[in-house]
């Protein structure tokens, strides 16, 4: 690994960036947020969401990207609510695009919804529990748009490399990467803040995932102090301070209400202490 520090001007500057929708994102440019609900849910919330944090996001130089997924393939509880499906889901994410001037971030499980996605979205996510399917990952990046490959909790840091590789083997170079954590025993995440600075040498812009590395099993949380979501400041806290490029979170008005990953979703009244912190540990680091 290089020996230059993970944050240094110098060894961002050797970073690959990605143009999404003009914003400038990796390398030596300001910070970006991927923040939204997990699932798109009422309209009114995907609106409260954006004007809030979209204004946070130009009061503390950061650069944002609103995500919400259309669909979350993974679900295995009969119950559990996957969201709207994946046409539904896109006209409702395309009607936000004409109404709010945000470059939009959303998943994809099948080949055949990358060209749809890539209507709407600027950046489509290849899921962790997908990150090594290969063929939908070229898929997605033969569409033009940027891909954020979210690394599965199974994959060592360092073979992240082997997707990436491949891309770029393929003349792709608009390429982020995802940590969200690592499984550790039965059900429980837990961020290896080395991964991040590992990552930095396949030169494509780092994001840290606060919500989704803070997934577990509930034996964690001990004596009904703390909620999973209670984590997540202190985790992007130590992210930042290791250089990532970007943060990504889930973000509800009321959490507790949140159609999906309920747990894990950051309350939106506490995005802007979020900012402050992460904007004021980049700034002592580039001092």
């Amino acid at each position: 690994m290089d020996n230059s520090s993970v944050y240094s001007r110098q060894h961002r500057a050797s970073i690959n960036t990605c143009d999404v929708d003009g914003l400038k994102i990796g390398g030596t440019n300001q910070l970006f947020l991927m923040a939204g609900p997990c699932l798109v849910e009422d309209m009114g919330i995907c609106f409260d969401i954006i004007d809030t944090i979209q204004a946070l996001c130009e009061k503390y130089n950061v650069n944002y990207i609103f995500k919400a997924s259309y669909d979350k393939a993974n679900k295995t509880i009969k119950d559990s609510y996957r969201g709207p499906g994946w046409r539904s889901g896109l006209e409702l994410l395309e009607k936000i695009k004409a109404q709010k001037d945000v470059p939009i971030l959303t998943d994809v499980h099948e080949i055949e919804q990358c060209k749809h996605a890539a209507n709407v979205a600027s950046i489509l996510q290849i899921p962790a529990l997908l990150s090594k399917q290969i063929d939908l990952i070229i898929a997605a990046a033969e569409t033009g748009k940027t891909v954020n490959i979210k690394k599965g909790q199974f994959t060592p840091a360092w073979e992240a490399n082997n997707v990436i590789s491949r891309l770029k083997d393929n003349g792709f170079d608009k390429i982020i990467v995802t940590d969200r954590g690592y499984m550790f025993g039965y059900g429980t995440l837990v961020s290896d803040m080395r991964a991040l600075q590992i990552m930095t040498q396949f030169k494509v812009p780092v994001v840290f995932d606060g919500s989704h590395s803070v997934h577990g099993n509930d034996t964690i949380i001990t004596g009904g102090h703390f909620k999973h979501r209670d984590f997540i400041r202190p985790l992007v806290r130590s992210a930042v301070a290791n250089g990532v490029d970007g943060v990504f979170i889930e973000v509800h008005p009321e959490p507790e209400k949140a159609l999906s990953d309920a747990t894990g979703t950051f309350p939106l009244s506490e995005v802007e202490l979020l900012l402050k912190e992460m904007t004021n540990i980049e700034r002592a680091l580039n001092s």
